[in-house]
């Protein structure tokens, strides 16, 4: 059996793009013309992910801003949930969204499409914002709106079909406190409906009849989901042009999952580098139906053994050196002003207070918790024109 990718790294996926839609960006100005070329590489927990984004955008009149962008996600997975219950396996993940500005006054108004498409997950996501400068241009208020449609499948049952449905409401508010000081509040609920499980994924339950003392069944979990997220970041700039930036982030859904996130990040400039150090820190607590081993087949109504589910606690320390070469002094290159590219590895380090390593084949109770370490890399280049 070939497990499918993921279904966690999706939503989390997709929920960076509707807070991309719905961002805290200043209305009254369009965004500058750009184009921008990503390659990412994620190497952890035996799970390789890479590929390359482009996007570009360009205004078109005074009043109207138009982007394009294409992603793609190589994956190949030999994670401890494939070594344990399934087979290795590799996918391929496109994506591809367009979105609009719209200027009018001290209002923008965006709208954006995002579509993509994998072997066993297709899904589709449109979403709405608009954001207004008020008292000055010293605050911003967003509201956003953002509708998913998604369609789940199984690699090995061309029968298997079902729906997701999600939702997203949003409010953001940035306040400019100083001169040297800016913070945002935002506000974010998110609903999803329909097939919410992995179809691949199994849970474990203690089976005597077995060499091992433990079966697997496959997990099911409730057909819904709502989650609430409050989230505060403040950035305050120092006198010789370097920042500082804070952000805190609580999160609560129906799931019983609580989780806090935490994050300081320090931004250097020297000559035409740029340099960035931040540190992560997330605590979060266990879905009321996760289980690392229940006590019998069907033992509950709902039950899941996914890792990401589980009580868990994270640290990430990122690195980023950023290179302008090219600036607003005159020397350009033909229709393009301005360039900068830039680099980062992120340092991820995860915790897991109740997922036991299969791996070890201990006996059940002696078993080791799971631990994922992972690298991320990402090279940027950015050209405005």
């Amino acid at each position: 059996m070939i497990l499918a990718t993921p279904m966690m790294l999706q939503r989390i996926t997709l929920t960076a793009l509707l807070l991309a839609i719905t961002g805290n960006a200043f209305a009254g100005v369009l965004p500058e013309d750009r184009a921008d070329v990503l390659y990412h590489l994620y190497d952890g927990g035996g799970v390789e992910i890479d590929g390359p984004s482009i996007l570009i955008r360009k205004q078109v009149g005074k009043s109207v801003s138009v982007v394009g962008n294409y992603y793609v996600d190589m994956v190949t997975s030999a994670s401890i949930d494939v070594v344990t219950t399934a087979s290795p396996y590799t996918e391929e993940r496109k994506q591809w969204s367009l979105g609009l500005d719209y200027l009018r006054g001290n209002t923008t108004m965006r709208v954006n499409y995002t579509s993509s498409e994998e072997s066993d997950y297709d899904a589709e996501t449109v979403g709405f914002s608009v954001s207004q400068d008020m008292f000055g241009d010293l605050t911003t208020l967003t509201f956003g709106y953002a509708l998913g449609n998604d369609l789940v499948r199984r690699s090995d049952d061309v029968l298997f079909e079902r729906d997701l449905d999600k939702q997203m409401y949003s409010v953001g508010v940035t306040q400019i406190l100083t001169k040297n000081l800016i913070s945002t509040l935002n506000f974010e609920t998110i609903t999803e409906e329909g097939f919410l499980n992995n179809p691949y994924r199994s849970v474990r339950y203690a089976d005597s009849s077995s060499a091992l003392g433990y079966s697997f069944e496959p997990e099911l979990y409730p057909n819904t989901r709502t989650s609430n997220a409050v989230g505060i970041r403040a950035r305050y700039y120092l006198p010789y042009r370097a920042a500082l930036e804070g952000e805190y982030r609580y999160f609560i859904d129906t799931w019983d999952i609580e989780g806090h996130t935490g994050s300081l990040s320090y931004t250097h400039p020297w000559n035409d580098f740029t340099f960035t150090g931040k540190f992560r820190y997330h605590t979060q607590t266990g879905a009321h139906f996760y289980r690392d081993l229940f006590s019998g087949p069907q033992a509950t109504n709902f039950r899941g053994r996914d890792k990401e589910l589980s009580p868990l606690t994270s640290y990430t320390f990122k690195l980023k050196a950023a290179y302008e070469f090219l600036n607003d002094d005159g020397n350009d290159w033909g229709f393009l002003k301005r360039g900068s590219v830039s680099a980062s590895v992120d340092l991820l380090h995860i915790d897991y207070d109740d997922f036991s390593d299969l791996r070890a084949l201990a006996p059940i109770g002696s078993e080791p918790l799971y631990q994922l370490d992972a690298t991320i890399y990402q090279v940027f280049v950015s050209f405005w024109y």
